[in-house]
């Protein structure tokens, strides 16, 4: 039995062997038939980049205007709002109610009840204007200043100094409603401002949680 690949070519191939299966021939891809778009690339080779979403657009911040602030009131509006020392205190409201006995003596007839309203008014404002630290002065000082200024006012008899003692004592006597009022409002007055004085500190000594 001669073998296929010694067979001599004259006698033609050998109808016994089965032919061997060819191939698949790759078919080249037409030249006009474009390339389906890969993910992350884009059609012409290059890397597609993501289309990123547009930023809304910002609305202007408007600044916040300032607020104003009320203008100071005018130094002549502003009601006296001194702080005087307990002597201070004592020399204001001795002069003025000293002064005050000498007009009602001269404009009143010495008029002890005109004398005892005019009182009044000055023990607040001596209670008003005593400074923090010497308020408890108020209540004493007031007494001294009515009997100072009731001097002018009572009446001597014309009996020289022992007749002008003694009508101060007698006017001491017959006014002590006035003596005792104003001695009562300073106190009172007085009281109302240590509690404050007190109330603020404690407020401040408290520790805000």
């Amino acid at each position: 039995m001669e073998h296929p690949r010694t067979r001599p070519t004259q006698y033609g191939p050998r109808h016994d062997t089965p032919p061997r299966p060819s191939k698949p021939s790759r078919s080249p891809r037409p030249s006009g038939s474009p390339l389906p778009p890969q993910a992350g690339r884009a059609a012409g080779g290059g890397v597609a980049r993501s289309a990123r979403p547009a930023r809304p657009a910002r609305a202007p911040q408007r600044r916040p205007v300032p607020a104003r602030r009320p203008a100071p009131a005018p130094a002549a509006r502003r009601l006296p709002n001194p702080r005087l020392t307990g002597l201070g205190g004592g020399l204001f409201c001795g002069l003025v109610m000293l002064v005050l006995g000498l007009l009602v003596a001269v404009a009143f007839g010495a008029s002890q009840t005109v004398y005892g309203v005019l009182f009044l008014p000055v023990c607040v404002l001596t209670a008003v204007w005593v400074r923090e630290g010497d308020l408890l002065t108020a209540p004493v000082i007031v007494p001294i200043a009515f009997a100072v200024g009731l001097v002018p006012v009572a009446d001597d008899g014309d009996d020289g100094t022992g007749g002008r003692l003694m009508g101060l004592v007698t006017g001491l006597a017959t006014q002590a409603g006035w003596l005792y009022g104003g001695t009562l409002v300073a106190g009172l007055i007085v009281l109302g401002r240590r509690a404050r004085t007190v109330h603020r500190r404690t407020a401040r000594g408290r520790p805000q949680g």
